[in-house]
C-alpha cells in the first residue's frame, strides 16, 4: 500500500504520530493508498521550515523565481500522462477531462505567475514641488494555502504559484479526499531545485492540520477554497488575529437563457456546465432560467441529450460522468434529490444511484438528474448540492428572473445566454455575482480577477490580485 508523504523542509516525512488515514478510489470504493494524518507537530515543522527560507526567498530575485517556477510547470507537463492518471484515480473524474482540464492549467499556474513577477510596476506620486512618494509591495511572510477536491491540483497550484512567485514561503494542505497529485507536486519540487522551506506540504484531516494552519500566529495570511460554513470558521479564528484573507466559497450559479439566444451552442455549452466533473465545480450553473417561449423546446432537447450522457468507468473515453468523489458526498446529493421530491419537484431525468459492472461495481455513481416544479425559495434551489443535479425553471421578464436568480445567499458565478447585446449588459450589471459569463462558460483568461460577493467569498484571486494579496504595499515618503 503506497504511503504519501509529508513535504517539509525540502524532505518527504513521515506524520509525526505515524497514524494513517485510508483514502479511497471512488470509482472502485477501495482503499489504495493512505495519507499522513498529521497534528499539529507537523504544521509547527513546516512553519519553522518556512521561517527559516523566508528572508532568502523574499530576497531572491524574481528573475531566478521564475526560472525555478517554469521548470515547475516543465516537469508537470512532462509528467502529464502520470499526473493525470493520478487525478482521476484519487478524484474520480474521466481520465480525459483530467488530462484536458485539470493537469494543463495546474502548469499554466505556475507559468503565468513565474512570467507575472517580471512585468510588475510601482508607482510614484509628486505632491507638487515639495514631495515624492513611491510605493512598493514586499511579500507578506509566510501563507496558509488550503484547497479544496474537485479540482486538486488545479485549484492547489492556483494558490501556491503567485504565493511563492511573490516572494512568500508557503504551508499547504491539499484535500485529505484527494491527496495524490500534490504529494506528486512535492516530488517535482525537488526535481526542479525549489529551494527547500519555499513551499511545505502538510497532509491530513481538517480539524488537526487545517486548524492548526488557521490558528497559527506566525502565519498572517490564509488562501481558502472550500465550503461556506468551513470559510465562516475560518473568518471567526483569523478576525481576531487580524490575518489576511481570501476566502473562495460556494456557489449556486444562475444560468439564464433567453428566448433569442444561439439554441444550439447554448444546449451545448449548457450540458457542459451542468454536469462537468459530476457537477462538482463551483461554477457549474445548477440553476436553470429559461425564458417561457422556449421552456418547453428547451425542456425536451435537453432531456434527450442529457439521457444520453454516459456515465461510466473514468478510464472509458466515452464516458462523461464519472464517479462522485467519495462515499460520504454521494449519499449527501442522494439526501438533496430525495428532499427536492419531497418540495413537490419533478424528475425528469436521472434521480438515482448508478450500478455499474466490473471494476466499478462498488464505485461511486449517479445519474446526471434535471428536476422540474420547484418553488425558487425552497432548499433545493437555495442550498449549493455540489453535484450532477439541475433544475429548471421558466420566467416571463427580466424582472422576474433578476429576483430570482439573485435569490441565494450566494453570488459566484452566472451565465447568460441573448443575441441582445444591451440586454447582455444590463442583465450582468444588475446580477449579484463576481463573475458573469456571455453566451459562454468557464472561458478564463488568468489576467482576470476570480471571486463572490455575498456567501461566495472575500477577496479576489487571478492575475495581480493573487499576487498583492501575499504582498504587504508600503508607501516612501521624500520630501524634496
Amino acid at each position: 500500500m503506497q504511503k504519501i508523504l509529508n513535504y517539509i523542509n525540502g524532505e518527504l516525512k513521515e506524520p509525526t504520530p505515524a497514524k494513517w488515514v485510508d483514502n479511497y478510489n471512488p470509482a472502485t470504493g477501495e482503499v489504495y493508498s493512505l495519507i499522513p494524518d498529521s497534528d499539529e507537530r507537523d504544521v509547527q515543522n513546516a512553519v519553522d521550515a518556512g521561517l527559516a527560507a523566508f528572508p532568502l526567498w523574499a530576497s531572491t530575485p524574481r528573475e531566478e523565481r521564475s526560472r525555478i517556477m517554469l521548470r515547475i510547470a516543465e516537469l508537470i507537463e512532462q509528467k502529464m500522462d502520470t499526473l493525470t492518471e493520478a487525478e482521476s484515480i484519487d478524484n474520480g473524474k474521466p481520465l480525459w477531462l483530467a488530462n484536458k482540464v485539470d493537469i494543463p492549467r495546474a502548469r499554466d499556474n505556475f507559468k503565468f505567475f513565474a512570467t507575472a513577477i517580471l512585468h510588475e510596476h510601482s508607482e510614484a506620486y509628486q505632491t507638487d514641488n515639495e514631495a515624492i512618494n513611491y510605493s512598493y509591495h514586499t511579500p507578506v511572510g509566510l501563507a496558509g494555502c488550503i484547497s479544496p477536491w474537485n479540482l486538486p491540483l488545479y485549484l492547489f497550484t492556483w494558490k501556491i504559484a503567485p504565493a511563492i512567485a511573490a516572494g512568500c514561503c508557503v504551508i499547504a494542505k491539499p484535500s485529505e479526499v484527494t491527496p495524490m497529485t500534490a504529494f506528486m507536486l512535492s516530488e517535482i519540487c525537488i526535481e526542479a531545485g525549489l529551494p527547500k522551506g519555499v513551499l511545505n506540504i502538510v497532509h491530513g484531516l481538517g480539524p488537526k492540520v487545517g486548524a492548526a494552519i488557521i490558528e497559527h500566529p506566525m502565519i498572517p495570511a490564509i488562501s481558502f477554497t472550500g465550503g461556506t460554513k468551513t470559510g465562516q470558521y475560518i473568518a471567526r479564528t483569523a478576525a481576531p488575529m487580524f490575518k489576511k484573507l481570501s476566502l473562495e466559497l460556494g456557489g449556486k450559479n444562475p444560468n439564464i437563457i433567453f428566448a433569442d439566444c444561439d439554441f444550439e451552442e447554448m444546449m451545448k455549452v449548457t450540458v457542459q456546465s451542468s454536469f462537468s466533473n459530476q457537477g462538482q465545480i463551483c461554477l457549474c450553473g445548477s440553476r436553470l432560467f429559461i425564458e417561457e417561449s422556449i421552456y418547453e423546446k428547451f425542456k425536451t432537447e435537453f432531456i434527450a441529450r442529457v439521457a444520453k450522457l454516459k456515465v461510466g468507468d473514468p478510464n472509458e473515453k466515452e464516458t462523461k460522468v464519472g464517479a462522485i468523489v467519495s462515499l460520504q458526498h454521494k449519499e449527501k446529493i442522494l439526501s438533496y434529490i430525495q428532499l427536492a421530491k419531497e418540495e413537490g419537484g419533478k424528475i425528469l431525468v436521472g434521480g438515482g444511484e448508478v450500478k455499474l459492472d466490473g471494476r466499478c461495481t462498488n464505485g461511486y455513481f449517479i445519474s446526471p438528474t434535471l428536476i422540474e416544479g420547484l418553488p425558487h425559495t425552497c432548499r433545493t434551489n437555495q442550498e449549493e448540492i455540489f453535484g450532477p443535479v439541475v433544475t429548471l425553471t421558466p420566467f416571463k421578464n427580466e424582472e422576474e428572473v433578476l429576483m430570482k436568480a439573485n435569490s441565494t445567499q450566494y453570488g459566484l458565478a452566472a451565465t447568460i445566454w441573448t443575441s441582445d447585446l444591451k440586454r447582455a449588459h444590463r442583465m450582468a450589471h444588475k446580477i449579484h455575482c463576481g463573475i458573469i459569463w456571455i453566451n459562454c462558460w468557464l472561458l478564463r483568461d488568468l489576467r482576470t480577477p476570480f471571486g463572490g460577493m455575498k456567501q461566495s467569498g472575500v477577496g479576489r484571486e487571478g492575475g495581480f490580485e493573487a499576487l498583492r494579496f501575499f504582498t504587504e504595499v508600503k508607501n516612501v515618503c521624500v520630501k524634496l
